[in-house]
């Protein structure tokens, strides 16, 4: 025999249990070790009147017993309340069993509002107040199990219980997402629909069937779902009479009833009804993902420049969408982009950069000495006004994020990346476009360092399912995707992704949990977390640079490419090349299955003769610049401490073919710290004077701080006729400490 299932140690509530299935409920989890929340408003089966006597009546026999139980009166409408009795009484709550129901039944045309409400507010609502104040408890403790109470009527309709059936088919609704958002946090929510002898089924089954149908033989289900082993989350069965079970959806292959460039018709419609019913063959979803996984093949096949045209029976919508997309269109959104080296490196290693490959160090090593930002970068800066979420506030535009495809991708640069910096971007709504099956948002993004334009960005997403309302299908502010060349390639080049590829790019900024947990890919129809498809985009571009520009960044101009299929992580990504004077057209495919994903894409590439855009320095001619206003920055995070141990002001004279060309002042003294353009305010602890090029070089580890630097220094003073620093250091200790902290910190940092 196997061991019997215990719940000692738990608590388990159980709402409607001062009679029927819920008091066999409470029974049967305190005689295996439970402690129970006998929750029952003592009211009849039409929801009135009020008692204590039904819950202190099942709460007295599971004491009589030897059972530990309490009782809450409250109705489940108040569903703190009756979490708190739990929490008050035992100190925790293990087990929901939402099982409190009452019955008004009318026919359809009889039914009053408040027959509506009632039914709703008991069944559907108190389940979820029930269920939610218990939920961040169950959450915490990484525990827990949850039972909604459906009914037949709620699956098949009955008649006379229309208000009743909606309620109980909204239960499984609500119960099957909750086993989506609770799996991670080990929470399991099934449902049952009980045929039992109870108050509410007298009213609808002859007197000789409830006779065989005792509650005793519902509650081992009730039981068993509810045991920390059973694994079963988000299922429904059917329970009575001591057999139970498990159904499921089905669903027919269905017609594909539109074709491209033509009008789809209720004609249309009529002529495949036979192929649309028929259930050979028929597929079993699962998953929310299963269900929408066959539209996303039918969009996959629909070419995004041909198209469907509209429907008939949207015409009366399209000068009200059309109006509203014209206010919509223009729209601006505006944010800055800081980044630093590190978020250079993280962002060139997700999309392949190794250390496998030598050429590729420059991308990956601040100290080398060609240290660049790949150009693809650039998407990173523009990607926020995505990411953040503000696209759902533009106006006379509904967006449901959930939906949004990212359809093509076109980057140009104006100048190759600072190593790091901070880009003040403007994101505009260029156009929206009507495709028939979904919408396309033409973003526009522009991004500034200070007033120089560095990159701009367009955007094509795709919203599934939020077409044919008679939009425009084209535009003149379309990037366009060209197709490549009808012959062989000129070159080709591979990368394996790593298995860890999209959790590695993820760490750029992308956080959509699609590319990282598995749970969230198969809802949107994948077996597995895909890799993002600017991750891929990446890896292409890399592959052209180093092909044709030797990774030198500055020869990139400008980039289009169209998403076509998905990628696993560890895949291997093969880029096809043709070089058609500075134009690179590539494709790139899956090795392991030959399925293009990316299409009809381009680099183009600044001539080698007109090579002539060099990293921006922010400040002139002078490179130091930007690491001082680096420091600057980095002073907002860590100045309280470093003023507390430094407590000195280091004044830099930086000079250019042996001129001084700028004087910073970092002061590591007042304040939080600060460093500013120009000479110290007062009086400077340590000069030091250096040229812009030395600067950079100690900035790299080219030079040593404690040798170069501080001799190059003690030089200049002398040169000019001031007090040798070591005499300085001898006379004054104070400013002796502080030389030191300048030959073993350069920067005052």
């Amino acid at each position: 025999m196997a061991s019997p299932l215990r719940f000692d140690g738990r608590v388990v509530l159980v709402t409607g249990a001062g009679g029927g299935l819920g008091r066999t409920y409470a029974l049967a989890f305190a005689e295996r070790g439970a402690s129970v929340v006998v929750n029952d408003l003592g009211g009849d089966f039409k929801g009135v009147g009020k008692s204590s006597l039904a819950a202190d009546k099942v709460v007295e026999e599971i004491r009589r017993k030897g059972g530990k139980a309490v009782a809450n009166y409250d109705s489940v409408e108040a569903g703190e309340k009756v979490v708190k009795t739990a929490l008050d009484a035992f100190g925790r709550i293990d087990v929901v069993i939402n099982n409190a129901g009452i019955l008004r039944d009318r026919s359809f045309s009889r039914i009053s509002d408040e027959d509506w409400d009632i039914i709703h507010k008991v069944h559907l609502r108190g389940s979820f107040q029930v269920t939610r104040a218990a939920w961040d408890n169950m959450k915490k403790q990484k525990f827990g199990r949850i039972i909604m109470t459906s009914s037949a009527s709620g699956i098949y309709g009955n008649f006379g219980q229309a208000n009743y059936s909606a309620a109980k088919l909204g239960l499984l609704g609500l119960a099957n997402s909750l086993a989506i958002e609770g799996n991670k946090n080990n929470i399991h929510c099934n449902t049952i629909a009980p045929i039992a002898a109870s108050r509410l089924t007298q009213t609808v089954l002859p007197s000789d069937v409830l006779e065989a149908l005792k509650p005793e033989y519902v509650a081992p289900l009730v039981l068993w779902l509810c045991h920390e082993s059973c694994e079963e989350n988000g299922g429904l069965f059917e329970v009575g009479a001591g057999w139970i079970g498990k159904l499921r959806w089905e669903r027919s292959l269905g017609a594909m009833v539109r074709q491209k460039n033509q009008l789809m018709t209720p004609e249309a419609v009529k002529a495949n009804w036979r192929k649309i019913c028929d259930f050979e063959n028929a597929s079993k979803p699962q998953r929310f993902g299963e269900s929408i996984s066959s539209m996303m093949e039918v969009l996959s096949k629909i070419d995004a420049d041909g198209g469907v045209s509209t429907n008939h029976t949207s015409h009366t919508a399209s000068s009200e969408a059309t109006s509203g997309f014209a206010g919509a269109v223009g729209h601006k959104l505006s944010f800055s982009s800081a980044y630093t080296e590190l978020d250079t490196i993280m962002y060139a290693l997700g999309v392949g950069a190794s250390i496998k490959e030598p050429k590729d160090l420059k991308f990956i090593y601040e100290g080398n000495s060609d240290f660049s930002c790949l150009p693809t970068f650039g998407v990173i800066v523009g990607q926020k006004s995505v990411m953040s979420g503000e696209l759902a506030e533009i106006p006379g535009l509904s967006i449901n994020l959930g939906k949004i495809l990212h359809g093509e991708q076109y980057l140009e640069l104006y100048k190759p990346f600072p190593r790091a910096g901070t880009l003040k971007s403007e994101a505009i709504v260029a156009d929206i476009l009507d495709k028939g099956s979904g919408l396309v948002i033409l973003l526009d993004v522009y991004s500034y360092s200070g007033k120089e334009l560095i990159c701009y960005n367009q955007f094509s997403l795709f919203l599934v399912g939020s077409g044919g309302v008679g939009g425009k299908r084209t535009s003149d502010k379309v990037k366009e995707a060209i197709a490549v060349p009808n012959r062989g390639p000129d070159a080709v080049l591979t990368d394996t992704t790593s298995l860890n590829q999209a959790a590695l790019y993820r760490l750029s900024g992308d956080w959509n949990p699609l590319h990282i947990d598995p749970n969230f890919a198969s809802l949107a129809g994948f077996k597995k977390p895909i890799l993002h498809g600017l991750c891929t985009f990446g890896f292409s571009a890399r592959h052209v640079l180093q092909q044709f520009a030797d990774n030198d960044v500055s020869r990139f101009k400008a980039i289009k490419a169209r998403f076509a299929k998905p990628v696993y992580p560890g895949q291997t990504l093969q880029t096809e090349m043709w070089k058609e004077g500075n134009r690179i057209h590539f494709q790139t495919k899956t090795q392991e299955t030959g399925d293009i994903v990316i299409s009809n894409a381009y680099v183009d590439l600044v001539p080698t003769s007109g090579v002539s855009a060099k990293i921006p320095s922010e400040g002139g001619n002078l490179q130091s610049t930007l690491i001082f206003k680096e420091i600057g920055r980095h002073l907002q995070d860590v100045g309280h401490e470093v003023v507390k141990k430094v407590n000195a002001v280091f004044e830099w004279h930086i000079t250019k073919d042996g001129s001084t060309a700028a004087k910073w002042t970092i002061d590591l003294k007042n304040g939080n710290g600060n460093v500013y353009q120009g000479p110290a305010k007062g009086s400077a602890d340590v000069t030091v004077t250096l040229s812009d090029e030395d600067f950079i070089n100690v900035v790299l580890g080219k030079l040593d701080p404690q040798k170069d630097i501080y001799c190059k220094s003690l030089q200049c003073e002398q040169q000019k006729g001031k007090q040798s620093a070591s005499k300085k250091m001898k006379e004054n200790s104070f400013r002796q400490s502080k030389y030191h902290w300048a030959r073993t910190h350069p920067l005052g940092m």
